[in-house]
């Protein structure tokens, strides 16, 4: 059995308290004992020396955190006694060259995906529907509502339809409202005024289940925004680059676009952008534009229509094999706690790091969450350039939030703190082990698409919907997603594979957990073998062979970023 605390890096101040340490208990680490002196709750620090006020607080080898109130040996690090610190770093690089994990094993190992023809593989099928400006979001919400049901798509998310039933079938507002019979036997209800009620058994269910017609299909996504108009001229810019990086997503057989038509983000500002990415237009995009049309019902009409037509051609589709080389996964953690960094995460950053060995593709996003792992990342840029264009994402991006009264040392949320997270660069060292340690291939701005194999550096903000749904917009057909607190984020186009940190809420949580990383944190298994298991599930969800829980809940959560402050 393990001792119940961590030193993480020879040159760490501080320890990881793996269990609950009450005031006056024994600490082991390595040659060294110690006792505590106040009580440490799992996943916080404790000092491994006495620390004084302006003393570097460090973990994972690096400066997280500065002290501002004496700490005795065995003492409790927390918002009270430490402050954000980071080390400053420069975008000169000072070249490193990390062990990789043997890929062999790997080499010969398939998924069954949908291969596309400009080249990309998908591990869905889908078509989705979104418009260009908020002013349509009705109307494709009400194309929703004619497709989902009647195809086969809907309802099968919401188990609580039946409750409600039941519920308005108890409920009489008033005694004008007599009810006749029993529940289960014909109820004859007669109304002197108002509207009429009857037992759950008794409605109609209008949102019924009918058997796909479409077996090929996984899904029509229907994703409404609020942007297109009535802001920057670089908004409907980047909201059109998103939306085209959905469009060319190879989870994705077409799309169906609404227009209003005298908004900012117009089509040939979407079509401009979805050249970008494929010159050639390989794929059907179908625009109905409200204003030409003249009366709804007509562009409604003729949307219905021609999509019908589209999905009658993406059924065609069918899996084949296709090497690992063709995945791309999105690296995202949100709801973080004290051991992310410790288990989940590192798993992540060994997946990554054979996913890259292989010619395949992983994004690491969320830069206010590698604040203080600046100087690491650039010197594993593969180039000066690419180092260059990192440093300079994140000055800009660093600016905007201080010209704003905030800053990246703002990002740790309440449940951060509650569970050991206390400061910006604690958080951000743990967050950049999904990265794993291998040479970084590229960094992107947002929303550009992935292009280089390996790992890539991708410009987001931490909010998790936002940042997931710029992974998936540029190009991740699979979504790695670490949590130690619990979150339901999902994608509508792109599996989520939620991984958590400890096994405690792999159990509570279970609903929404995919995967128990807290394995590592009990010394049953090592981060190597709990990265293999994780990418053996990684195949089974990529070939369709398991949906994921935010699947099966219908988590289909997409927010674009304006490039304003999200942290």
């Amino acid at each position: 059995m393990p001792e119940p605390v961590l030193q993480l890096d020879l040159r760490d101040n501080v320890l990881v308290a793996l269990v609950e340490f009450t005031a006056g208990a024994t600490v082991k680490n390595g040659g060294a004992t110690f006792t505590t002196v106040e009580n440490i709750p799992a996943k916080h620090k404790l000092a491994l020396t006495d620390l004084a006020p302006g003393d570097a607080v460090w973990m994972y080898g690096m400066v997280v955190g500065e002290v501002t109130a004496q700490i005795q040996r065995g003492g409790l690090l927390s918002v009270s006694n430490v402050r954000h610190r980071a080390e400053a770093y420069s975008a000169t690089r000072q070249p490193v060259a990390n062990a990789l994990p043997s890929s062999t094993n790997w080499a010969v190992r398939t998924f069954m995906g949908y291969h596309r023809a400009d080249g990309q593989i998908g591990t869905r099928n889908y078509w989705i529907v979104l418009p260009l400006v908020f002013c349509e979001n009705r109307n494709v919400r009400r194309l929703q509502e004619a497709f989902e049901d009647e195809l086969g798509y809907g309802g099968e998310h919401n188990a609580y339809r039946q409750r409600v039933r039941s519920l308005a079938g108890r409920y009489a507002p008033s005694p004008h409202l007599v009810a006749k019979g029993v529940e289960g036997a014909d109820l004859e209800i007669q109304e002197a005024r108002g509207p009429a009620w009857t037992s759950a058994t008794q409605l109609p269910n209008k949102h019924r289940n009918h058997e796909r017609i479409f077996p090929n299909i996984d899904g029509i996504r229907f994703l409404t925004h609020e942007g297109g108009c009535g802001g920057t001229r670089q908004d409907a810019q980047a909201l059109c680059g998103l939306l085209s990086g959905y469009i060319h997503h190879p989870n994705v057989a077409g799309a169906t676009v609404l227009s209003l038509g005298c908004q900012n983000a117009q089509v040939s500002m979407l079509m401009s952008e979805l050249r970008v990415r494929d010159p050639e237009l390989r794929k059907p995009v179908l625009v109905f534009d409200q204003q030409s049309s003249g009366r709804e019902s007509t562009l409604m009409m003729r949307a219905l229509e021609r999509t019908f037509e589209g999905l009658v051609e993406a059924s065609r589709a069918t899996r084949a094999p296709a090497p690992l080389s063709g995945l791309t996964i999105a690296l995202q953690c949100g709801a973080s706690d004290g051991f992310s960094g410790i288990s989940a995460n590192p798993t992540l950053g060994y997946v990554s790091d054979l996913i890259g060995r292989l010619g395949g593709r992983t994004i690491l996003s969320e830069f206010p969450e590698l604040h203080g792992v600046e100087q690491e990342l650039i010197n594993r840029c593969e180039s000066d350039e690419l180092a260059q264009r990192f440093s300079y994402l994140m000055q800009t991006y660093a600016a905007r939030a201080k010209s704003a009264h905030s800053g990246f040392d703002f990002n740790p949320s309440p449940g951060n703190i509650r569970d050991g997270l206390i400061t910006g660069a604690m958080k951000s060292a743990g967050a950049a082990r999904k990265g794993g340690v291998a040479a970084i291939r590229g960094v992107l701005d947002y929303p550009e698409y992935v292009i280089a194999p390996g790992l890539n550096l991708q410009c987001t903000p931490g909010n998790d919907v936002e940042s997931v749904t710029a992974q998936v917009g540029a190009g991740a057909n699979l979504v790695l997603f670490t949590t130690g607190l619990g979150t339901p984020t999902g994608n509508p186009i792109a599996p989520v594979i939620k991984v958590s940190s400890n096994s405690l809420l792999a159990e509570r949580m279970s609903d929404i957990i995919d995967f128990d990383a807290g394995g590592i944190i009990a010394g049953e298994t090592s981060v190597n073998a709990s990265a293999e298991d994780l990418l053996e599930l990684c195949i089974d969800v990529a070939s369709g062979d398991r949906l994921t829980k935010t699947e099966g809940l219908g988590q289909n959560d997409f927010i674009p970023w304006k490039r304003g402050i999200s942290l």
